[in-house]
């Protein structure tokens, strides 16, 4: 073997082999760069923008920075696990006359989604303008023959970056988005899809704690447009017009002072935030930022893959320092991304150490997706408080100022809080030595979490 390779090692070398030898080392240290370092560090974020949630200001300051209107009126509704969103979900869909979009991640044919297949295929026979898009990666499941069945009934089936040669520079880019809207009068965004999974009330193990969000009136575009901007991709077909954002909506108020505050009216205001990977200025990262660093009294987080960057952990520590109620809702031992949960897991000793409150959920796989500051301030949708939500997945949120519904989202927290453990500082800086290891081997492929 050694006279082999001296061998092969004396074998010379056309200057046409050294050269795509090198294009080829040159290509795996670029891929290998693209798919698992960090950016370029970013300097610290710090802002003289100081404004108390629920006023004016805020809300017009945090959609100015993002360039996204207030919307003012219509309805906001949180709707926590599947027995409670699945049957409102299914009913507005039925009561469709003109149009269904529909974008999940995953979207399996199981005994959920095949009510949401059968469901889609009456209301195309009936005329009903349905356009489904799935991820190709989250809807492995749904194989062709389910595609096809719902083609031929008139529905509209969209993979978005199927595995193709073309697709490959970005194959590892996906869409995370749930962004349902019929006609143009109702909407849903959370952190739920189509599966089983999803189904019940955590009275199992096997039951995810998850919610969705429902929305009316001009709450309805921002979802809206988070389903256009994927189906223009996928398609080319871009659809817009009075059908699909009407001119004449309730309270459809550019800029104008939000609602749902002490002494306002007691219409929800709400600003809709939706990214790309190219977004270099990562505006959910933005939106979640500007959100905590005024928080005056409670930050309430609840996030089924919680990594979050240098900068959001900064702003969650300097609010617990400040005397702000800080409190983190995470997935425990029911998990479905352990090396996720492992690497997340690696900054609870800082956090703790600045007075943050960690908690992790025992009976089931949580997956929601929410926060709320300081009882009037929420934000709901699809993006985790990871580098993969904010810098490669197509994602959507809404921010929504409204008393009631922030009150919704607390009672639900609390509820789970009953429900889980509490980390303990001292006992979590005596975790073993292969803990803190895997910790670390697992925070090497945080850009791909």
């Amino acid at each position: 073997m050694t006279d082999l390779l001296n061998g092969l090692v004396d074998v010379p070398l056309p200057a046409w082999a050294w050269f795509l030898s090198f294009l080829g080392v040159v290509a795996l240290v670029g891929v290998i760069g693209a798919l698992f370092l960090p950016d370029w560090a970013s300097p610290a974020f710090h802002s003289a923008f100081e404004a108390a949630p629920g006023s004016s200001e805020f809300a017009m300051g945090v959609a100015a920075f993002l360039d996204s209107p207030v919307v003012r009126g219509g309805t906001v509704e949180l709707l926590q696990n599947g027995d409670a969103f699945y049957p409102r979900m299914l009913a507005d869909l039925r009561a469709a006359r003109r149009t269904i979009h529909f974008q999940v991640y995953i979207f399996e044919p199981d005994e959920i989604g095949r009510q949401f297949i059968e469901v889609f295929e009456q209301k195309a026979r009936e005329g009903v303008k349905v356009r489904l898009l799935v991820d190709a990666f989250g809807a492995l499941k749904l194989k062709k023959k389910w595609r096809e069945q719902m083609e031929a009934a008139g529905v509209d089936v969209q993979l978005f970056r199927p595995l193709d040669h073309r697709n490959l520079p970005r194959i590892f880019k996906r869409t995370h988005r749930r962004a349902i809207v019929v006609d143009d009068r109702v909407a849903y965004t959370g952190g739920a899809a189509v599966s089983k999974k999803w189904a019940g009330d955590v009275r199992t193990k096997h039951e995810w704690r998850d919610s969705m969000t429902r929305v009316t009136g001009p709450m309805v575009a921002t979802v809206q447009t988070a389903f256009t901007n994927n189906w223009v991709y996928c398609t080319g077909e871009l659809v817009t017009g009075s059908c699909f954002y009407p001119l004449d909506g309730p309270g459809d108020l550019p800029m104008t002072p939000s609602g749902g505050g002490e002494g306002r009216g007691a219409e929800p205001c709400a600003i809709g935030v939706v990214s790309s990977p190219a977004d270099s200025a990562q505006p959910i990262r933005m939106l979640f930022w500007l959100s905590f660093c005024n928080a005056r009294r409670r930050l309430w987080l609840c996030n089924s893959y919680f990594i979050p960057d240098e900068n959001i952990r900064a702003v969650v520590k300097d609010r617990a320092r400040a005397g702000v109620d800080v409190r983190i809702l995470v997935p425990g031992d029911h998990t479905d991304a352990v090396p996720v949960q492992a690497a997340g897991r690696a900054f609870y000793e800082e956090l703790l150490e600045a007075g943050v409150r960690i908690y992790e959920f025992q009976p089931s796989m949580m997956h929601a997706k929410t926060a709320v500051v300081d009882g009037v301030w929420s934000v709901v949708g699809s993006a985790n408080l990871d580098e993969r939500s904010m810098e490669l997945n197509e994602e959507n949120v809404i921010a929504v100022e409204d008393a009631a519904f922030a009150r919704s989202v607390e009672e639900g927290l609390e509820r789970d809080f009953a429900r889980s453990k509490e980390i303990d500082r001292e006992e979590w800086k005596r975790r073993g030595w292969r803990q803190r290891a895997m910790e670390r081997c697992c925070m090497l492929l945080i850009e791909q979490y």
